[in-house]
């Protein structure tokens, strides 16, 4: 799960952060305001993650990636190309991870890290490099280390190897350089050839790639549902940038289960998206059924509610087909996933958007096959509906303060502000920014002022 998350000169952002996570992690704000950069660096490192060029530092896409950030001028704060961008991520491993020393025969063990980077361009280059690149592995004023890069003016020597709390050894013999890092993470063969003990090295930059498998991503526009669907057995990664592969997932996961916790009940993927249709008054019945016995034809079934029979899901509002992927999404991914979703709530009626709250508690806290999923939820909404729901489920007991971090971000000149949202035991938000939905309560003001106007002129309501 990523705890903390920072960064500098990205999009709009002069400086962002470091600022905390939860396990559900939300953010509001008007648009235009630099939501979106958040879900944009997350993916930017997902996709630099999983390039297979080591010397690609920053992958910022392209038309078959999840985010296409251009190059370096388009991407770094105000164009400025003499500026770095920098990242300061740190994570919580699933299960405590040992590393060890083979020079000193020493273990450390930790289940945190913390990684920053520093990227430029530099010289007359139009590709960056990496000027400094460091891990923290637990906490270095205890038992933890740090090892890293860092960028040198020497053509001989481009790269020193730092570390702190940590002694590498080099090998005997002629003393060969270190070039750069692989992509913005990695540290470059040379280091583990050279040293006696730079094993533990190649762990952090597997930790790096393995925090990033983990991370799914569901954008704002979701494609229209199809009237039928061949499935012939395989099983997506995820449901889809835009939610393509939603009931393709949903026949994959057939044997899956979710329950609330231990002792419950427990129920299957396709049983569990039903229920929680009907609980948002989208639908009274939802199934995916084979055209004919063994075919590999699939349509989707839902049953409207006041409606007698189920029709095709393209013959229904669009709601229900935007919102599916969604659903589907957050039940489907993996153990210890960490879910990226722009506006669930788009083109949902204010009770369903309420609901979305619910959900996303029960995601969180939920059980899958029998064990806790541990799922982290980092949701970019402009729902006022989802918002009270979770205020209210904080003063009811049913959810924690501690489980849930909130953000609301500023459009201003210069870059853009980020507000963390102060929430009391009670669910009440103690520095409610400035309009912070619009003008409803000035509208409540004005309309009862305009009421009362009326009214001391003799008129009554009819």
């Amino acid at each position: 799960m990523i705890t903390k998350l920072g960064f500098k000169n990205f999009k709009t952002w002069q400086e962002f952060g470091p600022v905390d996570f939860a396990p559900l992690t939300v953010l509001f704000g008007a648009n235009s305001s630099g939501k979106s950069s958040v879900a944009q660096m997350l993916l930017m490192l997902k996709q630099t993650a999983e390039s297979s060029d080591r010397k690609l530092v920053f992958n910022t896409g392209g038309q078959k990636t999840a985010v296409d950030l251009g190059n370096f001028y388009e991407m770094v704060f105000e164009h400025e190309e003499s500026s770095r961008i920098d990242v300061d991520l740190t994570w919580n491993l699933p299960q405590e991870l040992t590393l060890v020393d083979s020079y000193a025969q020493r273990d450390y063990s930790a289940d945190r890290i913390r990684f920053e980077t520093s990227v430029g361009l530099f010289g007359k280059t139009s590709a960056p490099a990496v000027e400094r690149m460091k891990y923290t592995f637990g906490d270095i004023t205890k038992a933890g280390f740090s090892a890293g890069m860092t960028r040198t003016e020497k053509t001989a020597e481009p790269y020193d190897l730092t570390q702190q709390k940590y002694k590498f050894v080099r090998n005997r013999g002629r003393i060969w350089p270190i070039t750069e890092p692989a992509k913005c993470y990695g540290f470059p063969d040379e280091v583990v050839n050279y040293y006696r003990n730079a094993d533990v090295v190649k762990a952090l930059g597997l930790s790096f790639e393995k925090l990033f498998q983990q991370v799914y991503y569901l954008g704002p526009l979701r494609e229209r549902f199809l009237r039928q669907y061949t499935w012939t057995g395989e099983a997506p990664e995820h449901v889809g940038w835009r939610g393509e592969a939603t009931v393709t997932a949903i026949l994959a996961g057939k044997d899956r289960t979710f329950n609330k916790g231990k002792g419950s009940t427990k129920k299957p993927l396709a049983e569990t998206v039903a229920f929680w249709l009907k609980q948002m008054g989208l639908i009274d019945s939802f199934e995916v059924k084979p055209l004919a016995p063994k075919r590999r034809e699939y349509e989707v079934l839902v049953r409207s509610p006041g409606s007698r029979k189920p029709v095709n899901i393209t013959d229904v509002g669009f709601g229900v087909s935007q919102f599916l992927p969604v659903l589907v999404q957050a039940l489907y991914a993996p153990p210890n996933s960490i879910i990226v979703i722009e506006q669930p709530e788009i083109h949902l009626h204010p009770a369903a958007q309420a609901w979305l709250a619910d959900l996303f508690i029960e995601i969180i806290r939920g059980w899958g096959n029998g064990k806790k999923r541990n799922v982290q939820l980092i949701i970019e909404s402009h729902s006022e509906h989802f918002l009270r729901r979770l205020q209210r489920r904080i003063a009811e007991k049913a959810f924690s303060r501690e489980e849930v971090a909130a953000y609301f971000f500023h459009p201003e000149i210069g870059g853009s502000k980020l507000e963390s949202l102060d929430v009391d035991i009670f669910g009440n938000i103690r520095n409610w920014p400035d309009k912070f939905f619009g003008d409803t309560m000035e509208d409540a003001i004005a309309m009862t002022d305009a009421q009362m106007e009326r009214m001391s002129k003799g008129e009554r309501p009819q």
